[in-house]
């Protein structure tokens, strides 16, 4: 009779134990499926934080009738806008990085006085850029200044048309002009530090409309040929 009764109550404990097993790995598998869906929302909303900060820069350059420009800072992942001192044309495969803007981090300031050592001949003084306080966009915080990227998203290159090669460290910019024009540009913005395509978002911004579209992928700087610069004013529905 003792028998009977401790093998019905192992058979009752091993049983026990299989439920809260299965009732672990499911709920494992909802939180993994959760935190996937979380953090692809968070990426969609960073993408969304973007476009409206190219409009916002590129409406303002209009409205002042000053150049300004996108700062993407690559290590703190972050983004702000600034506005600059005096008119520029920005320098096409400028090797620090700025365009031609007056340097700001140390990695810029060696590359121009490398450049500088170079280039003979008195130089022109390279346009200031300060930040600007107000977006008119605002962070999940809604604080001015620099606007952090959505938690866990971060940048994993971007390179405008002045770049002679995709940037994923120190500083990237974007300039936009008076009168309503921009560069061209691809923003790649991922989840934490994945290299996968379905972990990525890439922004295209048109240079003549500074529409940004906003596809899935990592997908590279194309250089502008005669039927892609005509195009660019074509509504594509992007954002």
């Amino acid at each position: 009779m003792n028998c009977r009764r401790r093998s019905r109550s192992r058979g009752v404990t091993l049983l026990e134990v299989l439920v809260v097993m299965i009732l672990l790995a499911l709920i494992a598998g909802s939180l993994v499926m959760g935190s996937g869906q979380l953090a692809s929302a968070r990426l969609k909303r960073t993408a969304t934080m973007v476009t409206g900060a190219v409009r916002v820069a590129f409406t303002r350059a209009t409205a002042t009738s000053k150049p300004q420009r996108l700062v993407f800072d690559m290590q703190e992942q972050k983004i702000w806008l600034e506005e600059g001192d005096a008119p520029m044309l920005v320098t096409d495969k400028d090797k620090t990085g700025t365009g031609g803007a007056d340097a700001v981090t140390v990695a810029e300031q060696q590359a121009v006085a490398e450049g500088a050592g170079i280039l003979q001949g008195p130089r022109p003084p390279r346009p200031r850029f300060h930040a600007v306080e107000s977006m008119g966009f605002a962070s999940q915080s809604g604080a001015k200044g620099p606007h952090p990227l959505e938690r866990g998203i971060t940048f994993r290159e971007v390179q405008s048309m002045h770049d002679d090669k995709p940037r994923n460290a120190g500083r990237a910019y974007l300039y936009f002009w008076p009168g309503g024009q921009t560069e061209r540009s691809s923003i790649q913005l991922r989840i934490g530090a994945s290299e996968e395509d379905r972990y990525t978002l890439t922004l295209l911004v048109a240079p003549l409309t500074g529409k940004v579209t906003i596809k899935p992928g990592a997908v590279a700087l194309t250089v502008p040929t005669d039927d892609t610069s005509a195009s660019d004013r074509q509504d594509r529905g992007g954002f």
